[in-house]
């Protein structure tokens, strides 16, 4: 079994303080993917920045503050790579990706973009040369004998069954039509895990925002993907949202995402 969760956590020395700690020292997972880090790894406590029994690898932004991905596996990697080779992204802390026997995991912070603003612009640039990464990514994985599987939150919504609100949000950045042809791009190449084991339900979502009674209304966005390999995909024999027990218990506005792998 390998079994893969992913989590923005919206500030991971914030997180620290609010139970990102215990919940790492009680997961099952073996390879953990963060998003929104926000600080520099010296920045972090010790039992985050390099826990115990975890090989870890922080991706800063340049950009203090910002953005930055993190993964934890409980193998050593093979291989790691920082940045997809873009000129413009690669020292923006929005993606990692390391080597595992069989199997390459990333973690992904795509751009959430604001219609209207350079935000949208940076967006829609990103993910233009990203999607390009994705085919070159897979075609050689394919040759290696390998699968590859995308983990993050990838700020935006696919279908309407992937938010609540979705009339609401039709010209809003995260589920306009041309992020979600976008994203039915990336999945003529690649499986959207989760989808695939529910694929009749609303959600599971995995962010809700922090105004209103969101959470408690499960009034929530599906952004938060497992986007593998056809071959991956098919060894999924479960994936789930660890929804927290209450508004109160949760450490990010958004959810872990686990997915277990029969490898």
């Amino acid at each position: 079994m390998l079994t893969v969760t992913s989590v923005n956590v919206n500030g991971l020395r914030a997180a620290a303080k609010k139970g990102f700690v215990e919940w790492l020292a009680g997961t099952a997972a073996d390879v953990v993917c963060l998003q929104e880090v926000r600080a520099e790894p010296q920045q972090l406590p010790a039992d985050v920045r390099e826990p115990e029994g975890w090989h870890v690898v922080h991706a800063p932004a340049a950009a203090k503050g910002r953005a930055g991905v993190s993964l934890y596996t409980r193998r050593e990697p093979e291989r790691v790579r920082i940045g997809f080779g873009s000129e413009e992204f690669d020292g923006s802390g929005r993606y990692v990706e390391v080597d595992l026997p069989g199997v390459t995991v990333a973690s992904l912070y795509l751009p959430s973009g604001e219609v209207g603003t350079e935000r949208q612009d940076e967006k829609e640039r990103f993910m233009a040369e990203f999607l390009v990464y994705l085919r070159e990514l897979k075609a050689k994985a394919a040759a290696g004998g390998r699968e590859v599987v995308v983990c993050g939150d990838w700020n935006i919504a696919h279908q309407e069954a992937d938010l609540k609100n979705w009339k609401g949000n039709k010209k809003n950045a995260g589920f306009l039509p041309e992020e979600r042809a976008w994203l039915g791009e990336v999945f003529e190449e690649y499986v959207d895990v989760v989808r695939g084991l529910h694929p009749d339900v609303e959600g599971p979502y995995s962010w809700w925002s922090y105004r209103g009674r969101a959470f408690d209304n499960d009034t929530g966005w599906r952004i938060d993907y497992h986007v593998a390999t056809p071959g991956l995909a098919e060894r999924a024999a479960k994936g789930f949202v660890e929804r927290a027990a209450s508004h109160a218990e949760r450490w990010s506005d958004h959810a872990p995402v686990t997915v277990v792998y029969e490898m």
